[in-house]
């Protein structure tokens, strides 16, 4: 353990051997947090404590999963036994909070009054129940902003949103002024009576119900403060004001809680994120400790210069200064294009040439904007120089139709009462149950307060007459051929020792490609593209069922894990040798060696809703920039347009207010033409090949 503690600075030491009481780590970017984290867990079990006791919560699968790895692998370095140094490392809990949440449900959620069996609502599943809901109180799913109504019913789950708040008032004029915010109140007491009556879950619930348990149920509480005496919270200015009271339920006992995070990183308040919790935990933990880890392992002197530069102009945040041992490196290139089709030209052209002249993969590069819009012209360049290149923060492949279709039978193979899936799949692929017989069954639902499936279990074995509601013969048939479709693989999934493959006979049972092939008549290529993602499903099924860390697999626990799952690559390597473009708020957490910052201007960067919702204050914007900055590794480019297309309009841009918080000896102008006197071959790589002939 002492080669691993040697490896560390002096604040980092400190931070990894203090492991009783409260402890508050600043981190700053590029400082080696998540080392400390690791390390810190590892030493905790090298102390003696029982590994079973610690928690540890995060905010991606992806964060959790690499935690976990890098732990078993710091016991296996420091541990003489390799059997014991990994039951340590599966003792441990690390998880998100969407994770854990979901797990205390599955545990305690019958105190709540759920039923063992309860889907998990992903985002597409909302939204068709949000609009089943409408059209019960007759209100038009068309005349609703959809999203904006979600988002703001997460807000009032989350106590973000109260019913006073104007928006509402703006949002009931879309529909008719004279409905009044009490449309969407009733709507909203609708939207939450489904979710119970259909035995289901949203990912707030999986936030706010637990907070519920804990705060409700003293045993609970008690069962599960016990249990982890020893927690630690990683990225702690995410967190909500629900996640903190639910962290204060669990550590305030013990107080053996330690929280790791960064002010100047906090950008997700549009989410719930409420870095003032820092505040709340030195008001709750008055005997903590605190950190600061300030030395940089990732960015040259110049860009720290320039980040530090910059976010000292934010009042609101703890004092630190980041510092590295790094050389200072390239100035930082700033450059106007005439346009953003100039700007997306300018970057890709840029991209060719510093991969040639440097012999660097396209991975190497990222491309960050502020928004989505911003997006499609650099794409096109990209795929107009054929540079590789992955969107991040694109639709994740379990939201693709044909994944949701498959897996929406399994989700009402599992729980038939899961009537927005049984919507999904009831005439997918068509089967001759027209909106009509729909319409009826959902009348002998609502008349007896049951589900879908119920209502056409009755009407199937004639406990209530189909004519009498409106349902024929061949409709009945069909609603038959149904029932016991499901009623089949009920018994096949339960006896099953393979998921895959009784997936892949559903699959085949289900005539999906036919389906595909009827639905994609003038392109065949798309219906084979969705038929592939079919067969990559499938094999993530077969992933799943043959990890040996996972001790029970199930049907309910992939189906879990994949509404869970925000987004899941299949293949990892798909994302080697391409340049990334992504939203600096996806890039959180990453980092590139060479860094394309666009649209740095009054209006993007900072944002003009961001300055109207926040009456002009832009501190958040200067934390998102700051973000951005200390995305970079080595070098970073920066464009501000002088004109932008902006809704078939071409406005006149000024540069961001934020250029000028950095120092004017840390900027160079970056030109518009990259390749100015510079002959670039139309295949690098091929030319670069050849120098070694």
């Amino acid at each position: 353990m002492n080669d691993l503690l040697e490896r560390l600075n002096e604040q980092q030491r400190e931070a990894v051997m203090t492991i009783n009481g409260p402890l508050l780590i600043i981190a700053g970017a590029g400082s080696g947090k998540t080392g400390v984290i690791t390390t810190r867990i590892a030493y905790m079990i090298d102390q003696g404590i029982d590994p079973a006791s610690i928690l540890a919560m995060t905010f991606t699968n992806k964060a959790a999963g690499e935690m976990q790895e890098r732990v078993k692998e710091l016991l296996m370095a420091v541990e003489a036994d390799p059997v014991s140094a990994r039951a340590a490392a599966k003792a441990l809990t690390i998880s998100t909070f969407h994770a854990f949440g979901l797990a205390m449900l599955r545990r305690y959620g019958r105190l709540l009054g759920y039923r063992p069996n309860f889907t998990v609502y992903d985002t597409g599943d909302q939204i068709a129940l949000l609009k089943e809901a409408a059209r019960e109180l007759r209100i038009a799913p068309e005349d609703l902003e959809i999203m904006t109504v979600l988002q703001m019913f997460s807000g009032v789950k989350t106590e973000r949103v109260t019913w006073s708040d104007d928006r509402w008032y703006e949002m009931a004029g879309d529909i008719g002024g004279s409905r009044g915010v009490s449309t969407f109140q009733d709507l909203y007491q609708s939207y939450q009576e489904h979710l119970t009556t259909f035995n289901a879950v949203d990912f707030d619930d999986l936030i706010v119900k637990p907070l519920q348990l804990l705060r409700d149920h003293p045993k609970v509480r008690g069962h599960y403060a016990d249990h982890f005496r020893y927690i630690m919270v990683d990225e702690f200015q995410d967190t909500s004001t629900i996640q903190y009271r639910a962290l204060y339920q669990l550590a305030h006992e013990w107080g053996n809680v330690c929280v790791v995070g960064d002010d100047d990183q906090s950008i997700y308040s549009w989410r719930g994120a409420d870095y003032s919790n820092l505040e709340s935990f030195e008001r709750d933990f008055p005997s903590f400790r605190e950190i600061k880890l300030e030395r940089n392992y990732r960015s040259t002197g110049q860009i720290l210069q320039a980040a530090n530069a910059v976010i000292a102009n934010n009042t609101n945040r703890k004092l630190k200064e980041l510092w590295t041992h790094i050389e200072a490196g390239n100035l930082i290139e700033l450059s106007f294009p005439n346009s953003d089709e100039d700007e997306a030209a300018f970057i890709t052209e840029k991209i060719k040439l510093l991969a040639y002249q440097e012999s660097m993969s396209y991975d190497s590069f990222g491309i960050l904007i502020r928004t989505n819009g911003q997006a499609r012209l650099i794409e096109e360049a990209l795929l107009e120089a054929d540079i590789p290149y992955r969107m991040s923060g694109g639709q994740s492949f379990f939201q693709r139709k044909e994944i949701k279709d498959v897996a929406g039978y399994m989700r009402v193979v599992l729980n038939p009462d899961d009537d927005v899936n049984l919507l999904r799949t009831i005439n997918t692929p068509r089967r001759g149950i027209g909106r009509r017989t729909v319409e009826q069954l959902h009348t002998v639902a609502q008349e007896r307060k049951i589900s879908l499936y119920s209502a056409i279990s009755l009407v199937v074995h004639n406990e209530i007459p189909a004519a009498e509601h409106g349902i024929g013969k061949a409709a009945l048939g069909s609603l038959s051929e149904y029932l016991e479709l499901i009623e089949s693989y009920q018994t096949r999934y339960e006896e099953s020792h393979h998921l895959a493959a009784t997936t892949e006979r559903l699959v085949g049972e289900l005539d999906y490609w036919g389906y595909l092939v009827q639905e994609f008549q003038k392109s065949e290529r798309a219906a084979k593209a969705k038929w592939k993602n079919i067969g990559f499903f499938i094999r993530s099924i077969d992933r799943y069922e043959t990890n040996p860390d996972i001790l029970d697999p199930s049907l309910q626990g992939y189906l879990n894990r994949i509404s869970l799952q925000i987004r899941d690559e299949l293949d990892d390597e798909e994302n080697l040798g391409k340049v990334h473009l992504m939203t600096i708020h996806s890039a959180k957490g990453l980092e590139y060696d060479i860094v394309f910052l666009a649209g740095v201007e009054q209006g993007i960067l900072p944002h003009q809703r961001s300055v109207d919702e926040n009456d002009g204050n832009v501190e958040e914007e200067r934390r998102l920039f700051y973000v951005a900055i200390t995305r970079a590794r080595q070098r970073l480019f920066m464009t501000s347009c002088r004109q932008r297309q902006i809704q078939n309009e071409v406005v006149e841009c000024v540069p961001s207010p934020f250029i000028e918080e950095i120092p004017a000896e840390l900027l160079v102008n970056g030109g518009t033409d990259p390749t100015a006197g510079i002959e670039i071959p139309s295949d690098p790589f091929a030319a670069l090949k050849a120098r070694f002939e």
